[in-house]
Order: structure tokens, then sequence, then C-alpha cells
């Protein structure tokens, strides 16, 4: 069982930046595709980015590319999500999620970090 836990939330004016980080229990992180979802309040749940167990690869939501980087750091356990040029629509929890090497679904899922973006 993965168990991951975000941190590095909070309040930030618009075109500021946050880095949230998440750290994973499982020894097997750097074996693990990473992601981070957002859910905003009144809206589902979204993909935000992912990386790959490697790092050499990763994939954005169109509304981020260029804004925000994922990256990982394996002999930490650990994965980041480097927040630049925030807009008040980034607003939301953000979860960081891990693939099952079963299912290939992000099965394991953090408790989430508030993200508030002010204009």
């Amino acid at each position: 069982q993965v168990q991951l836990v975000e941190s590095g939330g909070g309040l930030v004016q618009a075109g500021g930046s946050l880095r949230l980080s998440c750290t994973a229990s499982e020894r097997t992180f750097s074996t693990l595709r990473m992601a981070w979802f957002r859910q905003a309040p009144g809206k589902e749940r979204e993909f935000v980015a992912t990386i790959s167990w490697s790092g050499s690869n990763t994939d954005y939501v169109t509304s981020v590319k260029g804004r925000f980087t994922i990256s990982r750091d394996n002999a930490k356990n650990t994965v980041y999500l480097q927040m630049n040029s925030l807009k008040p629509e980034d607003t939301a929890v953000y979860y960081c999620a891990a693939q099952s090497l079963t299912t290939a679904r992000y099965d394991y899922w953090g408790r989430g970090t508030q993200v508030t973006v002010s204009s």
C-alpha cells in the first residue's frame, strides 16, 4: 500500500509561485508513474501533470503548460510540482497520485493540499 503525503500549498497572489511536494512511503516509488490532479470548488477533479518512473517523460494539461513543471527525486521518494505565474483559476485542492503497477490506474492518493491564488 502506497501512502502519499502532500505539502507546500498555501495562499499566493496572482503571478506568484508555489512548489508542491509529495512524499511516498513505498520503497517501490522509483518504479511508479506519478501524477498531480486538482479539484476546484464545485468542479470535478482534473488531471494536471504526470511523470514517468524515470522522470524522462512528462505531460501536462494544456492550461498549465509553460507555467507548471513536474519533477521527481527517487532517492527522496518525492515528486514535485513547481507552479509559476499562478492564476486565480489555479485555485484548488491539489492531489498527488501514484499509478498501480497491477491495474495501471491511479489507485493511490494523498489527502491533498489547498492552493489559493488571490487576484
